[in-house]
């Protein structure tokens, strides 16, 4: 237990870094500062938050997420998946209401990992992971219109269709300027990798726009004319009040903010173990995830999570300890302390190019194509996810899609289970086509009917049972229930059975349970099967139960 929650940096610290691995995670931690830099100040701004909201997440989530989380390579901090919710919750509850529901969220994840629930997040379906991805890469984009343009619309409504319509409106005041250095800047950061890795893209394109600007003067919105100075420093923290209507109000987006951040951080791991040839711990993870939230919360910052594209940039510079990770804090740390005045110049359709960037790379569009091309299921459930994402909101989507994949899989089970007649004659068990073993080689004798159940047995398919046993033409004298293709029974798998029994017993049949499962069994006696079922009746093979049933024939 305490392994499974113990951080990774303080096993490899335990272990051992040598010189070479430490200097190799410092420079890439350096590096992937300089990337976080203006994804930060992004964030933060598509959210409708100031920039050094994003600094601060960036610093103090990204510090805790690596000292104290079960990944070695984890770069933690803003993400562009929280825009949508945080501009909601902004937009509704104030900027005081994001604070407390992103330190409620905090503990919440603390819960889910101290529950182990890090391993059952994993199984979150694919289609609703790239059906809601690819939606939030839709509403970053779409709110990154108003900046790439220049349109300088101060009001702007929450939901994607309102943006749209004020979009359309007014674009005969498109900035010519501002097209541009988004352009120029969506070029820089999809093609500068070919001139060289060394430099993130974005900062040459954030230096050079500024350049631009201040040598042409041109007429474009920046951070200053839009935020006034970036502070280069923190607030002193404070403990939001949280009283009990405060919990009613804030509790479903709370909820929502750590099941999305805890998914996504697990995915970032997940992503970077198959990187580096390594195992994280999530329910670590999901420990340090939540106290990163709730001291971001304390001083005024935004959610917190693992960020997929940071931690691969970590991954391909040579990071392998969390060493990378809390460099990268403290570098994002000095530059806000020293650099937070440059940062107001930076323009803002720049940024927007910067981030239409990151909703190209968000959206998955190849994945989303394939998607669409396999199961009825997989695609239902990635299209209402997806549409219910843009159109309504992150907290019904990930609530409809997780509803709607739980039906599909029960469905898929269901019709997994199978239960029908078993003829046996000379040793051969016809409706598999197999011979059977040594030990099984029967003669069934009149008056003795066997079932095969295969798949489990749960309340997805105990209609499909009662009603294959009971509806039966012949009615014999003895049925045999062959079990042992039974992965479980739930309550009301054992509640159906027992209603058989006891509809046959009525009848005057009597039945007879065979190669049931050991923990089927267990689940069995736990239930009380021997107030309907005599407890002689109940063998491991067939053999046995056939045998029994000609003790029951004789008397």
């Amino acid at each position: 237990m305490l392994r499974e929650f113990t951080p990774k940096l303080f096993t490899l610290l335990k272990q051992g870094i040598g010189s070479k691995q430490l200097t190799t995670d410092i420079l890439s931690g350096i590096t992937v500062g300089f990337v976080a830099l203006p994804l930060a100040i992004a964030f933060a701004i598509a959210s409708g938050l100031s920039p050094e909201k994003g600094l601060i997440t960036a610093i103090v989530g990204g510090l805790i997420i690596s000292a104290l989380g079960g990944s070695r390579v984890q770069i933690g901090g803003p993400t562009g998946a929280f825009i949508v919710i945080v501009y909601a919750i902004v937009k509704q509850h104030g900027v005081d209401g994001l604070v407390i529901a992103t330190f409620m969220a905090g503990f919440i994840t603390i819960g889910f990992g101290l529950a182990r629930l890090g391993n059952l997040l994993k199984f979150i379906p694919y289609p609703l992971i790239v059906g809601f991805t690819s939606g939030i890469a839709l509403i970053i984009f779409s709110s990154q219109i108003n900046d790439i343009f220049g349109l300088s619309l101060e009001s702007m409504p929450a939901d994607f269709l309102g943006k749209w319509e004020m979009y359309f409106s007014n674009f005969n005041q498109i900035n010519i300027y501002s097209v541009a250095i988004a352009a120029v800047t969506v070029i820089i950061s999809l093609n500068f990798h070919r001139i060289t890795r060394k430099v993130p893209a974005s900062i040459v394109a954030i230096i050079l726009s500024i350049i631009v600007v201040k040598i042409f003067d041109l007429p474009v919105e920046t951070i200053e004319s839009r935020f006034g100075n970036i502070p280069n420093h923190f607030s002193i923290p404070v403990v939001p009040h949280v009283d009990l209507a405060t919990i009613r109000a804030l509790i479903q987006p709370a909820f929502a903010i750590a099941l999305l951040g805890a998914i996504e951080s697990l995915l970032s791991a997940v992503v970077a173990d198959g990187m580096i040839g390594g195992k994280h711990r999530s329910n670590a993870e999901l420990v340090a995830q939540g106290l990163a939230n709730i001291f971001s919360a304390m001083l005024g910052g935004m959610p917190a999570t693992g960020a997929i594209a940071r931690t691969a940039t970590n991954v391909k510079n040579g990071g392998r300890t969390p060493i990378a990770g809390i460099v990268h804090a403290l570098v994002l740390l000095f530059i806000m302390l020293i650099f937070a005045p440059y940062a107001k110049l930076i323009p803002m359709s720049c940024l927007a190019g910067i981030l239409i960037v990151v909703s190209y790379y968000m959206s998955e569009w190849r994945q989303f194509s394939s998607l669409l091309k396999g199961k009825g299921g997989d695609i239902i459930i990635l299209l209402v996810t997806f549409f219910l994402t843009v159109i309504f909101d992150l907290v019904i989507a990930i609530e409809v899609g997780v509803v709607l994949s739980s039906f599909i899989l029960m469905k898929r089970i269901s019709e997994a289970t199978n239960i029908s007649q078993v003829v046996m004659n000379a040793g051969m068990d016809r409706k598999h086509g197999e011979q059977l073993f040594d030990d099984e080689l029967i003669d069934l004798p009149e008056g003795v009917a066997i079932y095969e159940i295969e798949g489990p047995l749960f309340f997805g398919a105990t209609q499909l049972f009662e009603e294959t046993i009971t509806r039966a033409h012949i009615t014999p004298n003895i049925l045999v229930l062959r079990m042992r293709y039974v992965s479980f029974i739930d309550a009301t798998g054992i509640y159906r059975l027992k209603e058989v029994i006891k509809s046959l017993k009525i009848k005057g049949v009597k039945i007879i349970l065979s190669g049931l499962k050991n923990q089927v069994k267990i689940d069995l006696e736990r239930a009380d099967i021997y107030s309907t079922l005599d407890k002689n009746n109940m063998f491991d093979n067939i053999k046995d139960a056939i045998t029994r049933a000609k003790e029951l024939l004789g008397d």
